[in-house]
């Protein structure tokens, strides 16, 4: 039985579960956090990317999910405004943080390892490719390996190891 009578409006709403859910298993049982966090990580590329290639990311993401990614959102071509080249990792992080301010206290590292290899996994593998392809090397760094499946991050590779010593 549908939930809201129309069937894109469940999708979504499943979709984005199990988002949040993966995000949850990584950064902790808060849903609000983790709806924040990945928010807060989204919104980082999206203003990094070049406009063709943020607008081919957004069009992967579930309905829901899209409308947090594009949540005041102003395309530089349109406003004038430049694309943020931040080209340092802890430019990045800080962006990402920046957008954590309201939220309890997270990794963000973690936060950004967690939401890269949610997307990953979920989206279409060559534009999960394409994505971290467009990223400075020490920002993709953080995103999962496509040798590995894609499910393996420097941060839970950090924590497998942490837990085997």
């Amino acid at each position: 039985m549908s939930t809201t009578g129309l069937d894109v409006f469940d999708k979504t709403v499943q979709t984005t579960n199990i988002w949040l859910d993966e995000i949850m298993e990584r950064i902790g049982p808060d849903r609000h956090v983790a709806w924040h966090v990945l928010g807060a990580v989204l919104r980082a590329p999206r203003d990094r990317l070049p406009v063709y290639d943020a607008a081919h990311l957004g069009a992967q993401l579930p309905l829901l999910v899209r409308g947090l990614y594009y949540d005041q959102w102003h395309a530089p071509s349109t406003t004038g405004k430049k694309i943020k080249k931040e080209r340092r990792l802890d430019e990045f992080l800080a962006r990402v943080e920046e957008g954590l301010h309201d939220t309890r206290p997270v990794n963000v590292r973690d936060a950004v390892c967690t939401v890269f290899a949610v997307l990953a996994k979920h989206i279409a593998r060559g534009q999960a490719e394409k994505t971290a392809r467009a990223l400075p090397g020490e920002i993709r760094a953080l995103w999962p390996s496509p040798a590995n499946g894609g499910s393996e991050t420097p941060a839970r590779t950090r924590v497998k190891e942490q837990a085997a010593t």
